[in-house]
């Protein structure tokens, strides 16, 4: 993207509402390669450092670490906004409505629902970075809700304060002086722009790792060799994260990054809903 300080780092998240978020939340730190390309240094879960995988200690390392790193473009994997239809007049009263809500994530994805059906007569409308880049859910459908509701009001509220921090779009502003940046990753949505496959990868459940699963991610996998490159250990942890987290975060890496060289700013700023609504880097 121009406009910004040239990247040294990516680090792509797969984030987690879950109560016990640091579960299934995983970060892939890459450094960028001359040529464009990058290498996977560590892929971690960060409660294993912790000790603890409660959303309140992960969540505050999280944001500790993201604002600890300089020229660093971080990727997080849940959406950032909501849909103009909603009625919320910018991102930053979107902000403060989150914060500001006195019950959980479910019951603000209601509440959700109901002003966009009193808005709109539709109970779920996509925003435009959804339609376009084909992601999974819309922002307050009820298997993203929690990761919306907390990553909103957990993580990007305060390092929204920040002088030093970016979130894009909604920040361009910033862009001059900020030493990271944080934007919307999609792994699902990079899968597809890719042309690998994008589901039948992930698997619950106990018992040992299903064959089919596992040969679908040696084909993501190979698919991204020209594009990062990862270590035996850190591929065999990919090949058998059972959730496919790990993997996940990896093409959030990816994604983010290819999506941050070839996204103009300008044209990002001029747009009537990116920065209203989100935009998501895939």
């Amino acid at each position: 993207m121009k406009g910004f300080t040239p990247i040294a780092r990516v680090v792509g998240i797969d984030f987690s509402g879950a109560r016990q978020a640091g579960e299934n939340l995983w970060c892939a730190h890459a450094s960028v390669l001359d040529g464009g390309s990058l290498r996977l240094d560590r892929l971690e879960r960060p409660a294993d450092q912790l000790g603890a995988a409660d959303r309140g200690s992960v969540y505050a390392h999280l944001r500790s670490e993201i604002a600890s790193r300089d020229q660093t473009l971080f990727g997080i994997d849940f959406p950032f906004g909501l849909p103009v239809e909603l009625g919320w007049p910018s991102w930053d009263e979107i902000r403060r409505a989150v914060g500001d809500w006195p019950g959980d994530a479910m019951s603000f994805g209601r509440h959700c629902c109901e002003r966009a059906m009193a808005n709109s007569g539709r109970m779920h409308i996509r925003r435009t970075t959804d339609i376009e880049t084909r992601t999974p859910f819309d922002c307050y459908h009820y298997r993203i809700v929690h990761q919306m509701f907390y990553g909103i009001r957990d993580v990007l509220d305060a390092l929204s304060l920040d002088p030093a921090t970016c979130i894009m779009p909604f920040q361009s502003w910033k862009l001059e002086h900020a030493r990271r940046v944080v934007v919307e990753a999609c792994p699902g949505s990079t899968l597809r722009r890719l042309g690998l496959p994008f589901n039948r990868y992930k698997q619950t459940g106990s018992g040992p790792m299903d064959r089919r699963r596992r040969a679908v991610r040696e084909e993501i996998l190979e698919g991204l060799r020209t594009m990062i490159e990862i270590a035996d250990p850190d591929r065999k942890r990919m090949l058998s994260n059972r959730g496919g987290d790990a993997l996940d975060a990896v093409i959030a890496a990816v994604g983010t990054w290819q999506a941050w060289r070839r996204i103009d700013v300008q044209a990002v700023r001029s747009h009537p809903r990116y920065p209203h609504e989100g935009l998501v880097y895939c």
